[in-house]
């Protein structure tokens, strides 16, 4: 089913206050429609605000281990888009808590407010029979979404880049201080990283109709590299010479069995566990149109993004000089 998006539509977005929540926020404010940007703190959503129009965006509190919060949150929703995931747990939000039985509680919420439309975002590498526990509560809450809400569009992102993301991010802060960067499994697993642009373009689909209900859409950019690749790319962006090393998944485990008891872990043993599978748009996704180009959505590359706001970890930092590699 799909949502005319203008400024009568009311769409709920659970989880909109993250990375990936912000950049949709401010492509349907664009569209007119109300937002309810449903969040466990929503005191801490006041960024959002400036996004839209004078009212357009009203965060409320809700919990996905809470389906009674879930429903409020939903009552008088033209659609509903579920957001919310977890890199590692902590406490009651567990993967199964967040991304499997939370998700059910999403979508039936969904359906008992009589939402028109679900979108749902998931990851690629769900599966069930994954050995990484992260890759199966994703697929789990797939299942649960569709049991429920069986016209839910399914969105499955390779790794997310964008000003805000965790992701180059991360890497050029550690090159920034560290002369040595890891290369997990030896740097060969292969990425392909997305835009959160595009991701945002692709959730737009998914609520006007033009992204269909069945198998997930898979969304990757415009290239694959190796997790080598995207470590070099990052030492060039941030104008730093650091030396790469091979770093076995064994001892790659055995480093992120201590890293994991941080609050905020840099690396856990299940995240090492994802990258020993390619993280990439499928063949079979690509024929039947379910990935960004069959939803017209060209990529945007990574050289026309990152390098703008990696410049804070260049030494000079925007006064660097950079020329980007012909």
């Amino acid at each position: 089913m799909a949502t005319t998006l203008n400024n009568r539509a009311l769409v709920t977005i659970y989880g909109g206050s993250g990375f990936i929540g912000r950049h949709l926020v401010s492509a349907l404010a664009k569209t007119g429609a109300r937002m309810r940007i449903a969040v466990r703190r929503p005191e801490l959503a006041g960024h959002l605000q400036p996004l839209g129009g004078v009212g357009q965006i009203n965060p409320v509190q809700a919990n996905v281990r809470y389906p009674e919060s879930l429903l409020a949150a939903a009552q008088g929703a033209d659609a509903v888009v579920n957001l919310v995931g977890i890199l590692f747990p902590t406490g009651k939000q567990t993967f199964d808590a967040v991304q499997d039985e939370g998700a059910a509680h999403v979508a039936e919420a969904a359906r008992e407010a009589g939402a028109q439309a679900l979108v749902h975002v998931s990851a690629i590498g769900a599966d069930a029979e994954s050995r990484s526990a992260y890759a199966r509560s994703k697929a789990r809450g797939e299942a649960a979404i569709r049991d429920v809400f069986p016209e839910a569009v399914i969105l499955r992102p390779s790794v997310v880049f964008g000003p805000e993301d965790d992701f180059f991010n991360r890497f050029a802060a550690l090159a920034r201080l560290s002369p040595v960067l890891p290369l997990i499994g030896g740097g060969k697993t292969k990425l392909e990283p997305v835009f959160v642009g595009d991701v945002a373009k692709a959730l737009l689909a998914g609520l006007s109709g033009r992204a269909k209900a069945g198998a997930p859409y898979e969304l990757g950019g415009p290239e694959v590299l190796t997790l080598k690749q995207v470590m070099e790319r990052v030492l060039t962006y941030s104008m730093r010479k650091r030396l790469l090393v091979p770093l076995p998944f064994w001892l790659a485990k055995l480093q992120a069995a201590f890293l994991q008891l941080l609050p905020n872990p840099l690396l856990t043993i299940d995240q090492v566990k994802l990258l020993e599978t390619d993280n990439v748009v499928s063949e079979d996704a690509k024929r039947n149109g379910r990935d960004l180009e069959g939803l017209g959505i060209e990529p945007v590359a990574i050289a026309a993004v990152v390098p703008t706001y990696l410049e804070r970890f260049r030494p000079r930092g925007q006064f660097s000089d950079y020329r980007p590699q012909p």
